[in-house]
């Protein structure tokens, strides 16, 4: 299968196109950049080609494209991809706003191609055993949830409002709020989020507490916030608290490593020995596009996410709960 890569803005993109190297059914034909240097220098690293403009690369003989753009160029580029008839796995969040999510869903189900949303928490090997034993009823009815998803800042245009539609809970809600939907095959009714900025002299939020209520009475908090130092030896965390009537799990992503202490590089690392989850992403993706299958990750799951997230920002403006409107696909 043919591939190309459109932009490497998002820190994401280099861990995707070593996994898509990796797959034995693949092949980077491609990779467009409008930061010329850094495309160059993607392209030589990948040994595949740079392509000057966009349509170029379109109108090769690749199959799909994997989006890693600034949130706001996400419209452009998937319609851009769309109408090219090529199949595409977008960066989350899926858009900086509702009508340009909405805009985009619109668009590849008329050109009848994919759209996958990069969702990886769910292909978590910890999360995929979690979903058994919640579907197994082992710990009865889940009546709470509390997580976090902290991460260090990433600076650049992540905190550029413009370019990212905004920080922390543009950045890191969109996870939890998947894979909780996905764990519960539950929607999130209402919202009441406190943002703010803590830890960092930037332009957006970088800390906050969101609590919703899901459709099915669930309670569900996240921490959202860009509160790990940049000593920190990983980029942040992905935990949960699942309380059920019959029991709780505690759930920690990442817990399955080695810690790697580095004299040379003065560093110390977390290293997971446990199965990536982008690279399931990647296959699942893949695989996807050969069986000509639905997406496990669709635009509307992208979409509703991104819904609490504008939603989220809301309630912190007004101070008070919101409901969570939906939009019709």
């Amino acid at each position: 299968m043919k591939v190309g890569m459109i932009s490497f803005a998002h820190i994401h993109a280099t861990a995707y196109a070593q996994y898509l190297c990796q797959h034995p059914d693949v092949e980077i034909i491609g990779i467009w950049d409008d930061n010329v240097k850094r495309g160059r220098e993607m392209a030589e690293f990948y040994q595949t080609r740079f392509c000057n403009d966009l349509s170029q690369l379109l109108a090769t003989e690749v199959e799909a494209v994997i989006i890693c753009s600034e949130n706001v160029k996400h419209k452009e580029h998937v319609i851009a991809a769309a109408q090219a008839k090529k199949h595409i796995l977008c960066e989350k969040p899926i858009a900086t706003s509702l009508d340009d999510a909405r805009a985009m869903i619109d668009v590849c189900n008329q050109e009848q191609v994919t759209l996958q949303i990069a969702y990886p928490v769910r292909f978590s090997p910890v999360m995929q055993q979690v979903k058994k034993i919640i579907e197994a009823k082992d710990i009865g009815d889940v009546v709470a949830i509390n997580g976090t998803n902290h991460g260090q800042m990433p600076g650049s245009w992540f905190v550029d409002k413009t370019l990212s539609g905004g920080g922390a809970a543009t950045d890191h809600i969109v996870h939890l709020l998947d894979v909780t939907r996905w764990l519960l095959n539950d929607e999130a009714k209402s919202i009441y989020a406190e943002l703010d900025t803590k830890f960092h002299p930037i332009d957006v939020e970088d800390c906050g507490i969101v609590s919703l209520e899901m459709e099915s009475g669930v309670i569900f908090t996240i921490d959202p916030s860009w509160s790990r130092p940049k000593v920190f030896p990983t980029w942040g965390d992905v935990t949960m608290e699942i309380v059920g009537t019959e029991g709780s799990l505690s759930i920690d992503a990442f817990k399955q490593h080695f810690l790697l202490y580095s004299d040379r590089k003065n560093t110390v690392q977390q290293l997971p020995w446990l199965e990536d989850m982008d690279q399931v992403l990647i296959n699942d993706f893949v695989q996807c596009i050969q069986q000509k299958r639905e997406p496990s990750i669709t635009g509307e799951d992208g979409l509703r996410a991104l819904e609490v997230v504008k939603a989220a920002y809301q309630s912190a403006e007004i101070n008070q709960v919101v409901p969570i409107e939906k939009v019709e696909v």
